[in-house]
């Protein structure tokens, strides 16, 4: 038994309503303005990053300049003087030193941080490189003197007839969290230390922070060592600079999403008309 033919009505595609049509269209309209916009704005952030890899490149490569003094703390920040070449004069007290965990090209270790004495009563804590894991435990329990209560280090390493040193190295802002997860907290009653944070290290070693810049310099290699066992002598000049660079791709990954979603109003704005002129011809 055959089945009955379909009547000429079943066979007109169903439109849909010109209100949910226009809906569906303003909502289309939306998303690609908003898409559009996301990789306009990382095309900007890219022009950013670019143009702050080429100040930080500028900077490090520039002969080294007087760090900024006291007078010029409040107005130190990272965008106007991180990776800045600068030089300094004064006292090292690696007595007082202290060393932060980190892991580098050489394998894991610490970074040797180590107060300098300015002449004008300043101090600014130096980087004085990386000491490898294997030749920290020889840097004795030194690192964990404090200055004597009532006693200025500065002026007492000048009466002992310490000598001034000139340091060259890139200025670097003070941190506070151990790289960009911050997994792991300073324990400065241990002595553990992961992010430089240097008002808390001085203030671990009884150094007055009011009296300790807001950065720390990263020293240049081959720069003094001599007052340490040639042992536990750091590396220097091992500042790692990166800026993660992904703009490009996320601008064209929006752009990209964009014409898809064009693309898709233009088929379906399409197929309803094709639609609507299937139904006027069986009218």
């Amino acid at each position: 038994m055959m089945s009955a033919p379909r009547s000429a009505a079943a066979s007109v595609p169903r439109l849909r309503s010109a209100g949910l049509r226009y809906t569906l269209a303003a909502c289309a309209v939306l998303v690609i303005a908003v898409l559009l916009a996301l990789g306009t704005w990382q095309v900007q952030r890219l022009q950013w990053k670019l143009a702050l890899i080429a100040r930080v490149d500028a900077r490090v490569h520039a002969e080294p300049v007087s760090a900024p003094g006291p007078q010029d703390w409040a107005r130190v920040s990272a965008e106007t003087d991180e990776y800045k070449h600068v030089f300094l004069t004064g006292r090292l007290l690696p007595e007082y030193s202290t060393k932060a965990q980190a892991t580098t090209e050489r394998g894991p270790g610490y970074w040797l941080l180590t107060p300098l004495c300015q002449a004008d009563g300043s101090m600014v804590i130096i980087n004085r490189g990386f000491v490898p894991l294997d030749a920290a435990a020889a840097l004795g329990a030194s690192l964990s003197n404090t200055v004597p209560a009532g006693t200025d280090a500065c002026a007492a390493a000048a009466l002992a007839g310490r000598a001034p040193v000139r340091i060259n190295g890139l200025l670097r802002i003070s941190e506070t969290k151990p790289g960009p997860l911050g997994l792991r907290v300073n324990e400065p009653a241990q002595n553990r230390w992961y992010a430089r944070d240097v008002h808390a290290m001085a203030t671990a070693r009884g150094l007055q922070a009011a009296r300790v810049a807001p950065y720390f310099v990263d020293a240049d290699a081959g720069q003094y060592v001599a007052d340490l066992d040639p042992a536990v002598r750091p590396y220097g000049g091992m500042t790692v600079i990166s800026f993660p660079n992904n703009h490009l791709v996320y601008a064209l990954t929006w752009y990209a999403l964009a014409v898809m979603m064009a693309a898709a109003l233009a088929w379906v704005i399409r197929d309803e008309r094709r639609r609507a002129r299937k139904g006027s011809a069986h009218a």
